[in-house]
């Protein structure tokens, strides 16, 4: 059986996004006016951005697993340029992080862990490493090379 690990994220994810978008996580109303971050300059151009950022936590969840929203906030940030000197780093948004994770808790994916941070459930982790499964076989079936990862 295929791990995360083994497939591509960017297939990875946008499959993920499909899933959730099918499951019904609702995007709150704010979703299409908020910029993702201090670091951003305008909100993002994707109309479905926010399944696609849920479904990146939830892989960013599986990899690094347990980890805090303050962790998560960090990964999602970038540089914000001051001026003529070097970029400095900002934290994304919060609120989006968080709201994301309680969508995913909802669905049973993801669980708390008392001052750890959020885990994949088991039902988390068999969802993702299927989908994973899925997406190497379709790969194995274009490309056969690929066949070691199985």
């Amino acid at each position: 059986m295929a791990k995360v690990y083994d497939v591509p994220a960017d297939i990875l994810i946008n499959r993920l996004a499909e899933f959730l978008r099918n499951e019904d996580i609702p995007a709150p109303e704010w979703a299409q006016f908020v910029k993702t971050g201090t670091h951003a300059n305008k909100p993002p151009q994707n109309s479905d951005w926010w399944h696609v950022r849920c479904a990146s936590i939830l892989r960013k969840i599986y990899l690094r697993g347990p980890i805090s929203v303050n962790e998560l906030r960090s990964i999602y940030g970038s540089g914000r340029p001051v001026g003529y000197g070097a970029a400095h780093h900002k934290d994304a948004g919060g609120a989006i992080i968080r709201n994301a994770i309680h969508g995913l808790e909802k669905l049973g994916l993801v669980t708390k862990i008392e001052k750890k941070g959020r885990m994949l459930t088991k039902q988390g982790t068999q969802k993702l490493d299927r989908l994973a499964t899925e997406i190497l076989s379709e790969l194995i079936a274009k490309e056969p090379h690929l066949s070691i990862y199985r």
